[in-house]
């Protein structure tokens, strides 16, 4: 069902969103081709529960809110996955005694919907609205369980060893599954005894499922002809890269083979354009900061700097920005090793150093291509640094990535790859320092209080500790509520879902320009852009775990380091 503006007027009416901001996005709705169900959840501030019952509202239809919903295994299962997401319907409550069972959709007038889960299931269908966005949070609860797949994919392998379509279903499924999971990357890990497989979701490692080692030289060799790599070669490292289609998913997969001691690791990296659901509004940055980035994307030249530790999030940040930059009258080209995601517009160049493709190489030639906006994918040498820097001096937007702790160590960082100090001043509008936390899972999120423990071990960390006494605006810790994911089948049991960057940004102002050109220590140049508005790592970090975007382990287990 498509939502019409119509449809939102009772958003007006609860105090949801105000009249000029409900018709501002709908006009940005349209002009992104949006549907403007899921544009006002993303962009407006709207939550799923206010958008269903708006619309359940206008329509007169039954509507339950998802946030928090508990649903019994037993009860969503009796409507199958596939189908579920064939006809967008989620089971969610079950009436033995009226033989009813109540089911979540976007579209609850739908008579086929209601006569064909009814067959399907012996019971009479009630349903209820479900916005679609929210309903795909609802599917999410559907995790095959990869263990047990790997289990029964084995046992009709040992029934018919030589049945290559198993081989084939089981690589399938480590990809489907990590798909379904959001994770990042697969590591398939030959240890002694056994291989495993590892999921990195959300930044963390978690082990999925395990196998004999007599399948690991079958299940790399299906890799290495996926990836069109030589499966004779046993002893040397393989790099390579191929198409993952399934159904209507399809993503590229970049794939590692190096040899160890107990056989060949293999890891691959999920480029899924996902992207695409981080506008910078959706980064974490808050609306200070976010009028910073605003202020240096909209300057004819410069450099905008994303700085981290690798794995950080600079690459996404980076991507955003270009996302909004990506227009008609704009021409952008990159050159990235390796080529994260494909985007449309923009003309993008992979790095190869045995062709002698490098950054630098491949920067002076971007120059010659007229270009308005050119990012590189790191700034690593001087080379680099000296045309990066020069091209953003004579009419270009540069944006690049350097690895840096913090943003004022941006700047004796350039100095350290002979940037002379009076160029950097001239040339950097911007440096945003990003890392990335896990975020509490909205089905499971719970409030508590501080132990005497971790009161204990906060007291520690003065710096935090003074930060969320000041956006708690509380005197006491112990008066602070605080926030954590209890754990459901949404998260995984893990508490968290999906991940938000916190950010520190630095706008290099008219006070900071003498300060840098007099090749100023990072402190001095911090202690200044501190004064000029600039909220640290940590500080942003702490007013995320006030606002329980995060927890307060999160925060510190990514600045601590």
């Amino acid at each position: 069902m498509i939502i019409s503006p119509k449809d939102l007027q009772p958003l007006i009416a609860n105090g949801a969103i105000k009249e000029e901001d409900l018709k501002k996005c709908e006009a940005e709705a349209a002009q992104e081709e949006q549907d403007i169900g899921i544009f006002i959840v993303k962009k407006c501030g709207v939550t799923n529960d206010q958008l269903g019952e708006a619309v359940a509202t206008s329509h007169k239809w039954k509507f339950k809110p998802t946030k928090g919903i508990a649903i019994d295994p037993a009860v969503l299962n009796l409507i199958p996955a596939v189908v579920a997401k064939s006809y967008k319907a989620v089971a969610f409550e079950l009436d033995t005694s009226a033989k009813l069972l109540r089911i979540m959709t976007p579209d609850p007038e739908n008579a086929e919907i209601t006569a064909i889960l009814g067959k399907k299931t012996g019971y009479a269908i009630e349903t209820y609205y479900c916005p679609q966005i929210a309903l795909e949070e609802l599917l999410a609860l559907y995790r095959s369980d990869l263990a047990l797949t790997v289990k029964n994919l084995i046992d009709e392998l040992k029934a018919d060893p030589l049945k290559e379509a198993n081989i084939i279903s089981l690589v399938d499924a480590f990809m489907e599954y990590a798909y379904d999971n959001r994770a990042s990357d697969i590591h398939i890990e030959p240890q002694k005894n056994r291989v495993i497989v590892r999921f990195r979701i959300d930044g963390i490692m978690h082990e999925v499922a395990s196998y004999g080692k007599d399948l690991h030289e079958k299940i790399i060799s299906r890799l290495k002809i996926m990836s069109r790599l030589r499966t004779d070669e046993h002893g040397a490292a393989q790099d390579g890269r191929f198409l993952f289609e399934s159904g209507t998913i399809a993503f590229d997969v970049r794939i590692s083979i190096v040899p160890v001691t107990d056989g060949e690791n293999a890891v691959m990296r999920l480029l899924t354009d996902r992207y695409d659901d981080f506008g910078l509004e959706n980064l974490g940055f808050s609306p200070e900061n976010l009028a910073k980035v605003q202020r240096a994307i909209a300057k004819a030249y410069g450099m905008i700097l994303a700085v981290g530790p690798t794995g950080s999030g600079k690459t996404t940040t980076l991507y955003a920005i270009l996302q909004q930059l990506n227009k008609p009258e704009v021409h952008i080209m990159t050159i990235e090793d390796p080529v994260e995601y494909d985007m449309d517009h923009v003309q993008q160049i992979q790095a190869n150093p045995k062709k002698d493709l490098t950054f630098a190489n491949g920067l002076r030639s971007i120059v010659r291509q007229d270009p308005n906006v050119i990012m590189v994918g790191e700034i690593r040498d001087e080379e680099t640094a000296g045309i990066a820097v020069s091209a953003a001096m004579t009419g270009h937007v540069l944006l690049s990535t350097l690895h840096a702790n913090d943003a004022p160590t941006a700047f004796p960082r350039l100095m350290e790859l002979h940037v002379e100090p009076f160029l950097v001043a001239s040339a950097l509008n911007l440096v945003v320092a990003v890392r990335l936390v896990r975020k509490i899972c909205p089905h499971c999120k719970t409030e508590y209080r501080l132990s005497a423990d971790e009161i204990a071990l906060l007291n520690h960390e003065k710096k935090l500790l003074a930060h969320l006494l000041e956006y708690s605006k509380q005197t006491e810790i112990v008066q602070v509520p605080f926030y954590k994911g209890a754990g459901c089948a949404a998260c995984g049991t893990t508490g968290y879902k999906g991940r938000i960057g916190i950010m520190e940004v630095l706008e290099v102002t008219d006070k900071l320009r003498p300060l840098i050109t007099q090749k100023s220590s990072a402190d001095v140049i911090a202690a200044q852009a501190t004064k000029d508005g600039m909220v640290s790592l940590l500080g942003d970090g702490a007013a995320k775990v006030i606002r329980g975007e995060t927890t307060l382990s999160e925060v510190i287990r990514t600045t601590s380091t």
